[in-house]
């Protein structure tokens, strides 16, 4: 029965062209490419195994470099003890204790590590990033001169101090210890002070966004932008614009001219009879722009009244789709409270009832998605699926509408609709360089791009003035001719 329902839900709907979602293809195949969707297929093909490969390569570089960290210091350890096993002095309570002290600074060591360094990667950038590579190339110098060290002064002379020995590995852990401190500062601590006020425009239609930023290069700068952009932003919306472009399109249409006595000839002569034909081209050029400044200047009464036409459609479905919505909660809680009745067997679950009211408000919300140009955003299943959220989690009509009245940012919609999950990074300056005051540089995706322009935040001079708590006391003088 569930899936009859669901069947013929979809069969009433499926013919009022839902969503305006559907595409006319032309030609012998509907699975044809062109020659321009081939070369952009390969090279996006070419760009994802190149960061892949990437990626998996710096991936597996730390890893190497990491094991070869934590294994040193017990290398250090027990090497004495396959080499020279013989020629070795006791171990007393005091190295004893030095191996605890290995042992919990190098767990404390691992688990720093693995927080800050082996976390799932955000993002791919252009450029490596150049504190982190500057401390991976300061802990592989730190490891090869500790060997060096170790291979002199101790391999080749098979020193018998076994506690020296220990507390040269306990040495090489603190300083690892230090290492890592100082990629926190690096790494975390120095970007947190803000110092540079962004302000953010996507290009299409001028939303503008502003965020502070600490001490940041141009492509981490660029990262945080983009993560700010998804739960900031609202949604892109094409649709918009195609309007506001087709409205200004018919407003700015050229004007036709006739000529009643015969057309003009394509390439006139030199002549009496030619010269009389560009003086009347001319004229006629001279009328036909002073129409168009006459239509010009009373575009902006029709332009007003079609906003205002718009805006009182707007207003009438965004009432009938209120109403519809209201009534068919209304509608849910009747039958919620008749299902009590019933046996648990019998009860429908969130889904059902969903399918089951969904009927009552489909075309008001229809009309209202295509009113406002969202029916790209929201499709049946998608519409479906946050009704019976909304049931199973006893929301009011208010919530359920508040996803199809408000616009909300990109990151609530589904993946299919986000348009931007590649991006490109267009800057003059080098994208490993800082931030600096007046740094401009673009985020360009497939529809649209963000114009990001940095303003350094300025020195603020903070001054004391004192206040004597004197001269807030004041005497009242009474007269004796007052009623007081």
């Amino acid at each position: 029965m569930d899936y009859v329902m669901d069947y013929l839900i979809q069969d009433k709907y499926k013919d009022d062209n839902w969503g305006e979602t559907t595409t006319a293809i032309t030609g012998t195949s509907e699975h044809s490419l062109s020659q321009e969707d081939i070369v952009r297929i390969t090279k996006d093909l070419e760009d994802s195994v190149g960061l892949d490969c990437r990626r998996y390569f710096t991936r597996t570089l730390a890893i190497i470099l990491g094991l070869l960290v934590f294994l040193t210091p017990l290398a250090f350890l027990v090497l004495p003890h396959i080499l020279w096993p013989d020629k070795l002095q006791s171990c007393g309570t005091a190295c004893e204790g030095l191996f605890i002290s290995v042992a919990f600074k190098l767990l404390i060591l691992l688990l720093a590590v693995w927080a800050l360094f082996f976390r799932p990667a955000r993002a791919g950038l252009p450029r490596v990033y150049v504190f982190r590579a500057l401390l991976a190339v300061l802990v592989l110098l730190f490891v090869i001169s500790y060997w060096l060290f170790y291979g002199v002064r101790i391999l080749d002379s098979q020193d018998e101090n076994y506690q020296g020995i220990v507390q040269y590995a306990v040495s090489l852990v603190d300083a690892l210890l230090f290492i890592h401190y100082l990629a926190i500062v690096l790494l975390e601590l120095r970007q947190l002070q803000p110092c540079y006020s962004v302000c953010v425009t996507r290009s299409t239609d001028g939303e503008t966004r502003h965020y502070n930023l600490g001490q940041l290069s141009i492509q981490r700068a660029a990262l945080a932008i983009i993560e700010h952009y998804y739960c900031d932003f609202p949604v892109h919306n094409p649709a918009l614009l195609s309007a506001s472009k087709s409205r200004s399109a018919k407003h700015l249409a050229g004007l036709k001219v006739y000529n009643v006595d015969g057309e003009f000839p394509a390439a006139p002569a030199e002549g009496p009879g030619n010269n009389a034909a560009a003086g009347i081209a001319h004229s006629q050029s001279r009328a036909m722009i002073a129409a168009a400044a006459r239509r010009r200047d009373t575009s902006h009464n029709e332009l007003y009244y079609e906003e205002a036409e718009h805006e009182r459609r707007v207003r009438k479905r965004r009432a009938r789709l209120v109403v519809a919505v209201e009534e068919a909660f209304t509608h849910i809680k009747r039958m919620q409270e008749e299902e009590q009745k019933k046996a648990p067997g019998d009860v429908m679950d969130p889904r059902e009832a969903a399918q089951a009211i969904f009927p009552s408000m489909a075309r008001a919300l229809q009309k209202y998605l295509r009113t406002t140009k969202q029916q790209h955003c929201h499709s049946m299943e998608s519409i479906q699926q946050h009704l019976a959220f909304c049931i199973t989690n006893n929301m009011t009509p208010k919530a359920f509408l508040e996803s199809y009245l408000t616009p909300g940012p990109t990151v609530q919609y589904s993946r299919d609709f986000w348009r931007a999950r590649q991006w490109t990074l267009i800057s003059e300056a080098s994208v490993t360089s800082g931030l600096k005051d007046g740094t401009i540089f673009l985020l360009k995706c497939v529809d649209f791009s963000l114009v990001v322009t940095s303003k350094k935040i300025p020195y603020i001079q903070m001054s004391e003035e004192y206040i004597d708590p004197k001269s807030h006391k004041f005497v009242l003088r009474l007269q004796s001719e007052t009623s007081v």
